[in-house]
């Protein structure tokens, strides 16, 4: 039985069928990055219809990852016990549920309440995927596939930053509520043509090997793994890591914007570090192998640091290459960090699920409070160069952490 379940994982790796799958997750998780950045060249449109604050917005933008915090350990297990096809289908029909929930907000309470249904369901595209990859490629194929799928949420932030003022809101009569609509639709889309891409042989073979690979008590698999001193550093990062991400991603157009351009002009250049994430989470998670992977960390720290600092700058060269430095943080660190976090010694593939439960309910405590406080700090401060400040702290942060890390997981492999 044992060599029979063996040679099935040995062909489920060298089945080209498996790209086919990685194609319908990278169209999930496009959809996500779609649905989470078209609010954000939005924002002036939703806060002068519903009469609401900058700081409220923040509230609003970050009411998603907070219910993603409550579910994230729940989705995780689940996906241990029923595999990720079905569970990816459902997150697509989620996401696509709060978009156009949000289409109908007329009240501040309701906004907050639509955005915070995305919640329930990105866990479950945020788990599976690097669940599914971790089970379907090995070695460098692993790094390549991890970076091609990060890709998905990248390209869907570029297409709603650069479309949204500049071609959807003409189309649709300057309607924010029919721009939000129109992308819940093609979500749910999204979701049909992968139920069609893993319904193959290929397929149905990964399903039923990887819920027969999850065994043991949950309970018992989330104590073992919290207590791994590893472990534990990475959670923390993660924080740092979705602090800086979710807070840049969902103010830089109106960090942008502050400097004088137009909402348009303001989207292109909030599309530069988009267009380089993509690039970014293509090649530097395939390059970031085992004995590499605390530099590349290292690196792209310093990156996230440097664009804080750049970002201060009026339009021009400096500006923009500080976005480019952005757009190389952001498109990999959180890849580079979960390679990390599947690799510890006693997680592997069979616990990805449970221990990506695990990162992401850290990580989204940042979600959560990154776009909040950068609201915040905006109507305290009047703009936004208290909170780039905070975020070069917290880039030190990351560096202080990612030192502890490379300690913690010498010892690990010493015992």
């Amino acid at each position: 039985m044992i060599n029979e379940e063996n040679q099935a994982v040995d062909g489920i790796e060298q089945n080209p069928l498996r790209w086919l799958i990685l194609a319908g997750v990278w169209l999930i998780y496009f959809s996500f990055g779609l649905t989470v950045a078209a609010m954000a060249p939005l924002v002036p449109a939703i806060c002068s219809d519903l009469e609401i604050s900058y700081g409220a917005m923040g509230a609003v933008l970050g009411a998603w990852p907070f219910v993603y915090i409550l579910s994230a350990l729940p989705c995780g297990m689940l996906l241990d016990r029923i595999g990720p096809r079905k569970a990816l289908f459902v997150a697509a029909a989620i996401m696509a549920l709060s978009g156009f929930l949000r289409s109908f907000s007329d009240t501040y309470l309701i906004m907050i309440l639509a955005v915070a249904v995305f919640g329930l369901g990105g866990p479950l595209i945020s788990i599976g995927a690097p669940k599914l990859i971790a089970f379907l490629f090995e070695g460098r194929d692993r790094g390549l596939a991890m970076g091609i799928y990060i890709t998905g949420p990248g390209v869907g932030a570029v297409v709603a930053l650069s479309i949204t003022n500049s071609f959807l809101l003409p189309i649709f009569d300057y309607s924010w509520r029919s721009v939000i609509g129109a992308y819940a639709l093609f979500t749910i889309s999204s979701g049909c043509i992968w139920l069609l891409l893993s319904s193959n042989q290929l397929g149905h073979l990964v399903e039923s090997t990887m819920q027969a690979a999850s065994t043991g008590p949950i309970g018992e698999t989330f104590r073992n793994l919290a207590s791994i001193r590893s472990v534990q550093i990475v959670l923390a990062m993660s924080v740092g890591i979705f602090f800086f991400n979710h807070g840049l991603n969902n103010w830089l157009p109106e960090i942008i914007r502050s400097k004088g351009l137009s909402f348009a002009e303001a989207g292109y250049w909030a599309a530069i570090p988009t267009t380089v994430s993509i690039m970014s989470a293509l090649l530097i998670p395939r390059l970031a192998t085992a004995e590499r992977r605390m530099l590349v960390m290292g690196l792209l720290i310093v990156c996230a640091g440097g664009a804080t600092i750049l970002l201060h700058t009026a339009p021009g060269l400096q500006l923009a290459f500080g976005l480019c430095l952005q757009g190389l943080a952001r498109g990999a660190m959180m890849t580079v960090a979960l390679l990390m976090l599947v690799e510890i010694p006693n997680v592997g593939p069979k616990r990805a699920g449970t221990a990506g439960g695990l990162f992401f309910t850290a990580a989204e405590i940042g979600g959560v409070t990154g776009p909040l406080v950068i609201g915040l700090l905006h109507d305290l401060s009047g703009g936004f160069s208290i909170s780039l400040t905070m975020l070069s702290f917290i880039c030190f942060l990351l560096l202080v952490l990612l030192f502890l890390l490379q300690k913690a997981m010498k010892n690990d492999l010493s015992q």
